[in-house]
């Protein structure tokens, strides 16, 4: 790939996954093979999260964590494991314990002002909490609507219009508008 954009997946996990998961997304099937092309266009240019549960439970995170019991369980619970064809992707790993994965880990990889093309799940969890602080901070991004499940699909629509209002930072593109300008 010639041009300096980083794909940015977010949380491709068994947790966001499998049906039987409280936070599982009923588009993830839907999404997964778009995430895989994209993966492929942007090789090692790509950078995969995945969300773990915080150990310091200050403030709301206690109370959240207390909702959901399922996952108050240790980073090496196989629910947070990467979902199989991203375990052996090219790219880069960065593990989070919030739901925005913008923030100095993610900055010692792109530099202050990446541009970023963001795809993965929840559209209106990590997706959200990942872009617009990105955008604030002056990152170019283009968020790759239709490679993006939400835990539903009209949280999905909202989450989609929320960040379409910030242009020019938030560029809403499809994956193939992206697969065909790569390089």
């Amino acid at each position: 790939m010639a041009d300096d954009r980083w794909l940015l997946v977010i949380d491709p996990q068994v947790i966001f996954a499998d049906p039987d998961s409280d936070w599982a997304s009923p588009m993830w099937p839907e999404v997964e093979p778009r995430i895989l092309r994209l993966i492929e266009a942007f090789g090692e240019r790509t950078i995969i999260t995945r969300w773990v549960p915080p150990k310091q439970r200050d403030g709301s995170w206690r109370e959240y964590m207390a909702a959901w019991p399922f996952a108050d369980v240790p980073p090496t619970d196989p629910k947070f494991g990467l979902l199989e064809p991203f375990q052996s992707a090219p790219g880069r790993r960065l593990d989070a314990a919030t739901f925005g994965k913008w923030g100095a880990d993610l900055i010692s990889i792109t530099g202050p002002h990446p541009h970023l093309v963001v795809a993965g799940v929840s559209t209106d969890c990590c997706v959200l909490s990942t872009v617009i602080p990105a955008a604030d901070a002056g990152a170019y991004i283009e968020l790759v609507t239709d490679a993006c499940a939400g835990s539903t699909p009209e949280n999905h629509a909202a989450s989609l219009t929320c960040m379409s209002l910030y242009p020019p930072q938030v560029t809403p593109v499809t994956t193939a508008e992206i697969c065909e300008n790569v390089g």
